[in-house]
């Protein structure tokens, strides 16, 4: 039987819907279809970006307060129906999401090598589209608890379990562009919230009449909803690649003289107990820190450190009305370019990176990133300001760049068998990061401010520390070294590890033979599915963005 016969018996079997097995290519795939049904999950997931403009909504749902809602305790403030609650309380959602994605990256990461990404992608889809459901009834009935089970457990979930779905399966259809195909996907990720988030606002304005309150729990349901029909989408839109399946003309040997680049595979269980593990987790760790500690904090930077300037007015004068409108639309249109950045960054990085190598990739964004956090202090004294906003929107591209590149350089590193695995325990790096570049940016502010330093220096301190961090993610990065003889699996070892992988799923005879279909109307339409919402969200992004140059 020849691989197509054996490849449509595959299909045909007595296998579950969302099984492995059901999902291995037929001879009439092609691998460019891929890449559009992760962008379908990364993309709804990538909403976590976005999530911002729901926390001032969510604080003035009560109409009328209590009394005594100033003096009310943690847990009053979970469990109250008369008191408002406060922006820490609701923001919290985004701490409890990000950190629930690296837990059950981390917990389920193996298990989803094993179940494929059909069935990852489709629970996934459940948790996220669910939570955002759960949240929302969690605002109907204004129990914050349930918002952060809903929202935040539960969507955290599914964060995780989305976020790693893709990453297997692109680097199995793209050995000869790992950086390019992992940057596609989690490309989608950085982009999300540029066009859920307009949605959320038009949503809300709408449910709600013109009162945003008052549409939030609709908007939050509806969502959900939205979210979980494309994201099941993108989960039965994948097919897995044959075993021993490679792009015509490429071979492994062409890889022979890069030597970070393994064609050997390392188990989970035995990879993260190297130190590469903890080397990488280091510098992805750090490279985050630093960027995120921008990210959280960039609109007051932008508004503190330059004020007036932003709208051609002296440093240090009294602004008038007007004007503050002015300035906060400027510092607006500076988050809509980091969207952008971050986003474009992450697909410009991880394809350099398939160029000259994933460690240089990293020596880039550590080095370019010192010499930048150093120079933004000089360029905030200059009242630089359009350099400023460029060397931010670059930092932020090598901060998309490091999460899109750091696949592809687990796959060099311990080859491609278990990367989906132990990409899911390296993401608990990014859990650490988003509380360590908040603290760490918004505390040292505080205590300045305390200190009476004035406004526009505040963050001077602050950013030569990110510099800091950054060098050592370079040292780290550095140290990075070839994984020792005895950590890979030998032949008897790997073959057991593909039967548990391949679940049900007979091998193809002649996997070259497979996966050869034509691009072809579908494909066509498979692109534009996800392309036009994401040139869209990209419209958005520019039209605020206008603010900053008006």
């Amino acid at each position: 039987m020849d691989a197509a016969g054996v490849l449509s018996s595959t299909e045909g079997s007595g296998t579950g819907l969302l099984d492995k097995a059901r999902t291995v290519a037929g001879p009439r795939f092609n691998r460019w279809l891929a890449p559009p049904a992760a962008l379908a999950i990364h993309l709804c997931i990538g909403m976590a970006y976005g999530f911002s403009v729901f926390w001032l909504p969510m604080t003035k749902l009560v109409a009328a307060p209590d009394a005594s809602c100033a003096s009310q305790s943690f847990l009053t403030e979970l469990f109250t129906t008369g008191c408002n609650w406060t922006v820490p309380m609701v923001s919290f959602t985004f701490t409890l999401f990000i950190f629930m994605l690296g837990v059950a990256a981390a917990l389920w990461g193996g298990w989803l090598e094993h179940a494929g990404p059909r069935k990852s992608g489709f629970i996934a889809a459940l948790c996220w589209g669910g939570g955002m459901a759960v949240g929302g009834v969690g605002v109907a009935m204004h129990q914050l608890w349930l918002v952060w089970l809903g929202c935040g457990v539960l969507g955290g979930i599914g964060q995780g379990l989305g976020y790693i779905t893709p990453v297997s399966t692109l680097i199995k259809w793209f050995p000869d562009r790992r950086g390019m195909a992992t940057g596609f996907a989690i490309m989608g990720y950085g982009g999300g919230a540029m066009i859920g988030a307009p949605i959320a606002v038009a949503l809300m304005s709408h449910f709600g009449n013109g009162n945003a309150a008052a549409g939030v729990a609709a908007t939050l349901i509806a969502m959900g909803a939205l979210y979980f029909v494309v994201m099941s989408a993108g989960a039965f839109g994948f097919r897995t690649a044959p075993e021993g399946w490679r792009p015509t003309g490429w071979s492994p040997d062409s890889q022979k003289s890069k030597a970070l680049i393994t064609s050997r595979h390392v188990h989970l269980d035995r990879a993260w107990k190297t130190p590469q593990f903890w080397l990488i987790w280091a510098v992805l760790c750090l490279n985050v820190s630093a960027g995120i500690g921008v990210i959280v904090m960039a609109s007051p930077m932008l508004q503190e450190i330059f004020g007036p300037l932003l709208v051609g007015a002296p440093a240090g004068t009294e602004v008038t009305a007007t004007q503050k409108a002015a300035i906060v639309a400027a510092a607006a249109g500076l988050v809509g370019l980091i969207s952008l950045f971050n986003s474009v960054g992450r697909l410009f990085w991880a394809s350099v990176s398939d160029w000259i190598g994933r460690k240089t990739t990293y020596f880039v964004f550590f080095a370019l990133g010192i010499v930048l956090y150093c120079a933004m202090p000089t360029l905030g004294h200059m009242g630089a300001a359009g350099l400023f906003v460029i060397v931010v929107c670059i930092i932020l591209t090598m901060y998309g760049g490091g999460f899109a590149t750091v696949p592809a350089y687990l796959a060099d590193v311990f080859g491609t068998q278990m990367v989906g695995a132990i990409h899911g325990r390296l993401l608990t790096a990014w859990s650490v990061a988003g509380i360590i570049g908040p603290v760490l940016i918004s505390n040292l502010r505080d205590l300045q401010l305390a200190a009476g330093v004035p406004r526009n220096l505040v963050y001077d301190r602050t950013l030569y520390i990110l510099a800091g961090l950054l060098l050592i993610g370079f040292i780290c990065n550095a140290m990075i070294k070839p994984v020792a003889e005895q950590h890979y699996m030998n032949d008897e070892e790997l073959e057991a590890e593909r039967a548990l992988a391949r679940s049900r799923t007979v091998v193809a005879t002649d996997a070259q033979k497979a996966a050869r279909g034509a691009f072809g109307i579908g494909g066509v339409l498979a692109w534009l599915a996800v392309g036009i919402p994401f040139l869209i969200g990209v419209w958005i992004a520019l039209a605020k963005a206008a603010a900053l140059f008006h």
